[in-house]
Parts: structure tokens; C-alpha cells; sequence
């Protein structure tokens, strides 16, 4: 057999330097030396694992491009595939062929050779490539056909007591199993809201992935009842109010992780509209570097988040990931010395060493009357979750001036709207322009996919209506367009990305604000100064290669 630093130089994956470096650092770290080199950066996981099999003499695979078989996945259980992580992809003969990730498994091709009746021939995937596969593959949709038909021809829910609709009914009811089946998937597709929906006709199943929703499922209109049932059962909502919108919060263990769900209720025309944001607290635990800041943008706000005290206000719609940049920013300055107490509505992540304080408004706690609390409880930061109206603008301006670091959102379009935005609501100019420290505008796009965005050169046309910054004459930028492959589910896009208008509150501006100057005549002095709008944070990102021309004209105006 030959070594795997033979194989590596043969197919030119290393050069004699590099093993050689690598073999000393091995000796060093007293690991393998195909881990060495991945560590070192010198070889990808794909490449390395397809090199061991080609030292063991098995065909390795990339998932991202076979043409996997749906009649050889249906061949095992999804169980299976997962507590092996193997995946059957196709057909040789009377032999399936088994992806694998470790080939010397030998009790998991023995099972797999009782389950399907066949020979099994194995072939080597990476893990990650077969983990993702699975997840791809391996759905449920078909079992929640199954469950929607078994609820119709056996009349199950007539039998089913729909106010007991808990922990009194088995694991495996339809119904309990439905709801599972719903939001698993959901979590393995990386949706962050599932939307249930009663039509005239059946119940319609939506999943909003990377900000785009997706019609999933569409099931007959007889169970509508016992899903809504089951969902307020989970979420601690009364049952029996169908008249009114109510909140809830529920918690699921996916994969040895536990994920919040927070659920809201609708009453429509044909029934109870559900939405559940699904709350990954990973997302709250990210490092402000995790968020696609430019530099210049993030030496600003670093400097503005470093000081003592004063506002800094994140603005933009609902979904444009404001909450999760205040997060990043708490996690940032957050600190055994520091006392951080945040007021939400709703609490959406739980986060260890933060005071969180849930807004209340039936038991009379207000965001206003929670601030003022918290004020006499000696913070030195306080997380605001949104500046909805004059009183708690005024207690939140008043704390960024008595010695607080106040982190707040806002609803505007745009960073100067911002300053704007508050005289409108009756706060001082002259307190509004002394208090604020910093303003970030912010919009989520979609990133093109790694494995198969396609770089191509734009035209004339393109890059004029775009209005991207190219002048006619000049060399035309190489950019990416999507493409479309497994991986992305064939969208071309995986993942999102943060665009940012950092604005530095400076005295020109402060100026602006006490003369009474409108949002146009503080963007202009805040561009002069070297601010980068939206747009143009957008169109860094599309030069980079991590989004397209139509994704920035999307979802930024």
C-alpha cells in the first residue's frame, strides 16, 4: 500500500516543502499528517479524505455534484443513515452503493446489507459533504404525507380530545408526530419561521429560508384544528381563545441542542394563522467579526461600543438582523465588572451574566416603567429592545447622558432618518445630537453559494441600470451570478450576510440636528466624511464575490 505523502505528491496536492514541513510538524504534534495538512491549510478535508481512499483503494465521491439516486435513499431508514451517517446514493447491478464517511465501519454495511437485501458497495464521502446530504435528502416530507393520509381514511382526530392534546397523548399519535415532523425539518433546513396556514381548502405549511419564504407542505384541511391544538398545547397559549392574537414560547431538542421557538397566533377568515421564530441561541452567541463588517465600519463602531457611555442606535425593518448585531455587541462588552441589564419584547435568546428584563404591559410594566427601573438598579449597560415612543425615548436619551452605554433599535430606512426620526418624537434636538455616539443602518442578503456561484463579466447595461459605481471606459469588474446545486437546493444562494451604514454622530452633524436639518442634508455631510451608504457596503460585497448585482438591488433601494 502505498504512503498517503506518495499519493499526495503524485497527484500534485503537495509539494515536497510543504511534506516535508509537515512531517516535522507532525512529529511535533503527535497527530496524523493528513490532519497536519489540513490544519496547516495546505489541503481541504475534500481532498484529504479522497486521497486516503485512494490509499485504501476505495472511490471517493463529492455529494455537492453526484447524481444521487431518491429511489436508493428511500432503500434505508432515516435512523439509520443518521446514527451511521451513511446514505445510499445508487444502484451498481444487484449492489446499492453506500456514501460513507468511515469505509471501515464494518457492522454499519452488515446492517445495511440485512435492511436492503442487497450487496453493498461502499465508496467514501467526507462527513461534512454526508452530513449535509442527509439533510438534504433524508426528509419528511413523505412521512407527513403519510400522516395527513392516515388523519383522513381512519377519521383519527374525531377520536383525538383536542383539549388533552399534550403530554396525555402518545409520542406517536399522528398529530403529535405531524407538529415534530414540521419543525424538525424546519431546523435541518435552517429556516427561521414557520408559518402553518389555514386556506378554504387545506393547511399549507411555509418555511422562510435565508429570508425567502418556501411553500413546503400542503395537507388536508381536517387536521387544521388539531395542529393549532397541539402547537398552543407546546407554547403554554389557551386552547379554547380562537378570537384573539396570543404569544407563546415553546423549546425542541434537536440533535442534542436545544432551540427556543417563539409562537405567535392569528385569527384569519379560514382559522388560527401560526408563526414560529425559530431562535437558534448560537446566533446570540456570535463574535461582532461574524457579521460582515467592513473595516472601516468596524473600527467606528468598535470605538463607539468601547466608550463608557452614549446611545448607539441599530436601525432598519423587521428581520434585518438588528437584534443579533446588539447581541454580538453585548457579548462584546459584557464583562463580570459590568452590569448589563437588557429590557425585550419578547426576551428572544437567554444569555448567561445578563440581567433580562421580559416587558409586561398587562401587569403594568411598560418599556418606559421597566427603564426607569432598571436605572435605579446601577447598570452600566442597558440594552433597549426598540424606541417605540416619546417617553422611552426621552429615559433612554437621558441614561445615554447620566453615565450609561445605551444599545437600542430603531425603525428607519436609512442612519441619518435616525436623528430625524427622534426630534419627530418630541425628544430635544440638542439632547438627541449630545447622546448618540453611533448609528448603524442594516440589511440581511443572501450569499451565493460557495460550490457553485459562476463569475462571469457584466455588460454595459447591467452595471448602468444597477447605478454600480463604473464609469464608462474603465475596466469592467469580474462578478458572480448564481448557479445552482445541491448544496443551495438549486437557489444559487446559502446563507446571509449583513450590509451596514455606520454613521459616526460627529459636530457637524450634532449641528445638523439642533438646526433642525433634514435626513438628506445630514447623509450628505455624513458621506463627505467618509460614511459608506447601504448601497455601496452592497456593492463592496458583490466586488468580493459574496452576493449578486440582484440580490443588492432587492433589498436595498
Amino acid at each position: 500500500m502505498k504512503q498517503l505523502g506518495e499519493i499526495l505528491l503524485e497527484e500534485g496536492l503537495v509539494s515536497e516543502a510543504q511534506l516535508m514541513a509537515a512531517l516535522d510538524e507532525q512529529i511535533i504534534r503527535g497527530t496524523s499528517l493528513g490532519r497536519v495538512l489540513v490544519e496547516l491549510g495546505v489541503l481541504s478535508e475534500g481532498q484529504l479524505v479522497s486521497a486516503l481512499a485512494a490509499q485504501v483503494g476505495m472511490q471517493f465521491v463529492d455529494l455537492d455534484v453526484f447524481p444521487v439516486d431518491r429511489n436508493a435513499v428511500t432503500r434505508l431508514n432515516g435512523s439509520v443513515c443518521r446514527r451511521y451517517t451513511v446514505l445510499p446514493i445508487a444502484f451498481e447491478g444487484d449492489a446499492i452503493v453506500l456514501a460513507m464517511a468511515d469505509p471501515g465501519n464494518v457492522l454499519a454495511v452488515d446492517d445495511v446489507r440485512s435492511m436492503t437485501g442487497m450487496q453493498v458497495l461502499p465508496v467514501v464521502a467526507t462527513h461534512e459533504d454526508l452530513s449535509r446530504a442527509i439533510d438534504r435528502y433524508v426528509r419528511a416530507d413523505d412521512e407527513m404525507d403519510n400522516l395527513t393520509n392516515a388523519f383522513v381514511e381512519e377519521g383519527r382526530l374525531e377520536d383525538v380530545d383536542l383539549s388533552k392534546i399534550g403530554g396525555s397523548v402518545e409520542d406517536d399519535a399522528p398529530i403529535v408526530r405531524y407538529v415534530n415532523l414540521i419543525v424538525t425539518q424546519a431546523i435541518t433546513d435552517r429556516a427561521s419561521d414557520i408559518h402553518i396556514e389555514p386556506a378554504e381548502h387545506d393547511l399549507r405549511v411555509r418555511y422562510r429560508i435565508d429570508g425567502v419564504l418556501h411553500e413546503m407542505q400542503r395537507s388536508p384541511k381536517s387536521i387544521s384544528a388539531g395542529v393549532t391544538s397541539r402547537v398552543k398545547i407546546l407554547s403554554d397559549i389557551d386552547i379554547a381563545e380562537r378570537r384573539k392574537p396570543q404569544d407563546g414560547r415553546m423549546s425542541v431538542v434537536h440533535n442534542g441542542r436545544k432551540i427556543d421557538l417563539r409562537v405567535a397566533t392569528l385569527p384569519t377568515v379560514w382559522g388560527e394563522k401560526i408563526v414560529m421564530r425559530i431562535l437558534d441561541n448560537s446566533t446570540a452567541s456570535l463574535d461582532l467579526r461574524d457579521l460582515s463588517f467592513g473595516e472601516e465600519n468596524y473600527a467606528v463602531y468598535s470605538e463607539a461600543y468601547n466608550k463608557p457611555y452614549g446611545m448607539i442606535l441599530v436601525t432598519g425593518p423587521t428581520g434585518s438582523g438588528k437584534s443579533t448585531t446588539l447581541y454580538a455587541t453585548l457579548n462584546a462588552v459584557s464583562k463580570p465588572e459590568i452590569n448589563v441589564i437588557t429590557v425585550e419584547d419578547p426576551v428572544e435568546y437567554r444569555l448567561d451574566g445578563i440581567n433580562q428584563v421580559q416587558v409586561n404591559p398587562k401587569a403594568g410594566l411598560t418599556f418606559a416603567g421597566a427603564l426607569r427601573s432598571i436605572l435605579r438598579s446601577d447598570p452600566d449597560v442597558v440594552l433597549l429592545g426598540e424606541i417605540r415612543d416619546h417617553e422611552t425615548a426621552q429615559i433612554a436619551i437621558e441614561a445615554a447622558l447620566t453615565g450609561h452605554l445605551v444599545l437600542s433599535t430603531l425603525h428607519t430606512n436609512d442612519a441619518p432618518s435616525a436623528v430625524t426620526r427622534l426630534v419627530e418624537m418630541g425628544i430635544e434636538p440638542f439632547l438627541v445630537g449630545s447622546a448618540i455616539d453611533c448609528i448603524v443602518a442594516q440589511r440581511l442578503a443572501r450569499k451565493l453559494c460557495g460550490k457553485c456561484k459562476v463569475p462571469y463579466e457584466p455588460d454595459e447595461v447591467e452595471l448602468i441600470a444597477s447605478r454600480f459605481p463604473w464609469v464608462p471606459g474603465e475596466p469592467k469588474p469580474q462578478l458572480y451570478r448564481t448557479g445552482g446545486c445541491t448544496t443551495c437546493s438549486g437557489t444559487g444562494y446559502r446563507g446571509r450576510l449583513a450590509l451596514h451604514e455606520v454613521m459616526r454622530v460627529t459636530e457637524e452633524i450634532e449641528r445638523h440636528a439642533v438646526a433642525g436639518s433634514s435626513s438628506a442634508e445630514i447623509m450628505k455631510t455624513a458621506v463627505d466624511q467618509g460614511m459608506r451608504r447601504l448601497r455601496d457596503d452592497g456593492w463592496m460585497k458583490v466586488v468580493q464575490g459574496q452576493t449578486s448585482i440582484e440580490e443588492i438591488m432587492r433589498v436595498v433601494a
